[in-house]
């Protein structure tokens, strides 16, 4: 069994980022410039808000991170979008989700400028994504696709399971998955609320990747010896075995599953870290669109 370290993986693309960043510099260019829209005071998301601005500081780019109330109306959040938009200093938005219920998500996603839309969720960039054009991937297939690249795992002619269809990991990850490029060119099998036989469909991966959201869904004997799993999932349990009373775990129970696996991503340190470094990638391919 090996570990996807992306934790390591990570840190290995902020350090090239940074480096080219150094580069442009001293071309005479400007920093990478990332802004954040935050709206209302959900802890899960200023956690991620603040990881994300931490990691800017660390390649080097500028960061901007907007607040706002969460009882903000629809209409003045489009308008805090497009003044971002036309900010020609501004490389990259990402509005964090998810956003309070009175506010549409998919207007709000498609007022991005799809030429900022570094999170990869607007539908021009999803579009041209399954074209397999030049597009912004989403930040967290993006990094799944990186580990499987960087860790040299042969994804030709595999059989794919995809546990999840969600617009954010499952359906753009099966698309990229059956691609015609690298990693790519896998026979893909998606896996949903009303799939049947579940356990049968799972034994049949050689790489499984798991975006449910449910701790310890898959167990040992859903999976086959040699499998590669990608586990998206992150729950947060009681224990009795840290000092906050809680741990976090993935959608695969890793002490039992990881016996048969060829590759494994731990929860936390795994895809993770990687969402974040593709992400910094993505605002780097903007500023760098700009040259």
């Amino acid at each position: 069994m090996n570990i996807l370290d992306g934790k390591k993986t990570s840190n290995d693309i902020k350090n090239e980022i940074a480096n080219e960043v150094v580069s442009l510099i001293n071309l005479g260019m400007k920093k990478p410039h990332l802004a954040a829209i935050l709206v209302g005071d959900n802890g899960a998301s200023e956690t991620y808000v603040n990881a994300k601005v931490k990691a800017c500081e660390r390649v080097g780019f500028d960061s901007t991170l907007i607040r706002l109330n969460d009882n903000i109306t629809e209409d003045l959040l489009v308008e805090q979008i497009i003044k971002v938009n036309n900010n020609d200093s501004i490389d990259g938005l990402i509005v964090q989700l998810p956003l309070p219920k009175h506010i549409d998500e998919k207007k709000i996603i498609n007022t991005i400028s799809i030429n900022k839309d570094v999170d990869g969720f607007h539908p021009l960039n999803i579009g041209n994504m399954t074209l397999n054009l030049p597009s912004f991937i989403p930040a967290t297939p993006a990094g799944i696709l990186e580990l499987l690249l960087r860790y040299d795992i042969d994804t030709v002619g595999k059989n794919c399971v995809v546990l999840g269809r969600s617009h954010i990991v499952g359906l753009p990850i099966s698309i990229l998955m059956a691609s015609n490029s690298k990693p790519g060119n896998s026979t893909v099998t998606i896996v949903h609320s009303k799939s049947k036989n579940i356990k049968d469909l799972c034994l049949k991966a050689d790489i499984l990747i798991v975006a449910l959201g449910i701790a310890n869904f898959i167990t040992n004997d859903m999976v086959k010896e040699g499998v590669c799993i990608i586990d998206v999932g992150i729950t947060r349990i009681k224990s009795d075995k840290t000092k906050s009373g809680w741990k976090l775990v993935g959608d695969v129970d890793f002490k039992s599953v990881s016996e048969k696996c060829s590759y494994i991503t731990p929860v936390p340190g795994g895809v993770g870290p990687m969402t974040i470094a593709m992400l910094l990638k993505n605002t780097l391919l903007a500023s760098k669109s700009k040259i």
